[in-house]
């Protein structure tokens, strides 16, 4: 993409209508509407096995899962950097990928009180990814003022991000993953032999933090522990916590080639 488009999608973002927007933000809480709003369409042409009262409690826990773990894992981007801007910017800076994993253990908790014993991820899933995917667009449209661009390269897919320089665009390569992602997930819905209860949302969470470990690698990360970000640690952490699920995948995958 040309360094003229570029301009033209940063100048969106700037201003609407003669009015300074910031375009991350917008999108930001478009996709918290939308998804939201995705979940509700989904769960009505749905048979729910979780009750009302009980849904809205999982809700509450993934929520304050969510805020405290996205809030902790950005500060451990880069702690020093973070620690000398002060109390501000520890409230300000977020991830998805900590909003995600304390949102898994905020419900799982909420579900050990409750007692309830149904899986509930498969009916976020999809609404989930569609967020993440309008949330990333913001994120494209931010350009460099949000940490959610690569480092520079010569490659096709290179683009100038708004600081003169060809860089990875990788908030536009995860929109692709999630994308088909979301198709994959959507098709095995509807499949005629179902998976098992909160198989869709392991197979998101399972691919999404690996994508992620990996794209890890194109940020011009400056924070790391032995080689590695802190994001990546929690995509490790992610998938020691999913350990029996990819075990059975592969052992399920290795059947199947078994038989060929």
């Amino acid at each position: 993409m040309s360094p003229h488009v570029i301009s033209y999608f940063l100048t969106i973002r700037a201003i609407l209508f003669g009015i300074k927007v910031n375009m991350h933000l917008v999108l930001e809480y478009l996709a918290f509407f939308v998804g939201f709003r995705y979940y509700l369409y989904l769960r009505k042409r749905t048979t729910d096995a979780i009750s009302t009262n009980n849904r809205l409690s999982i809700i509450i826990g993934a929520i304050f899962g969510a805020l405290f773990f996205s809030r902790l894992m950005a500060f451990l981007e880069n702690p020093p950097l973070h620690y000398s801007q002060g109390i501000i910017s520890l409230l300000n800076n977020k991830t998805i990928m900590g909003g995600l994993f304390g949102g898994l253990l905020g419900v799982e908790l909420v579900k050990k009180v409750i007692g309830e014993k149904q899986s509930s991820g498969d009916l976020f899933t999809l609404p989930i990814i569609v967020g993440i995917i309008i949330g990333r667009l913001g994120c494209f449209l931010a350009g460099t003022k949000e940490f959610t661009f690569g480092k520079e390269t010569n490659f096709y897919f290179g683009m100038d991000l708004g600081d003169g320089l060809s860089r990875h665009p990788i908030a536009l390569y995860e929109i692709v993953f999630l994308l088909g992602l979301f198709f994959l997930i959507q098709q095995l819905q509807k499949s005629r032999q179902p998976l098992k209860n909160g198989s869709h949302f392991k197979i998101f969470m399972i691919g999404y933090f690996s994508f992620r470990f990996m794209l890890e690698f194109l940020k011009p990360n400056s924070y790391f522990l032995f080689g590695l970000s802190s994001i990546q640690y929690l995509c490790l952490l992610c998938l020691l916590y999913y350990y029996k699920s990819i075990g059975e995948a592969i052992r399920y995958a290795y059947k199947k080639l078994y038989l060929l």
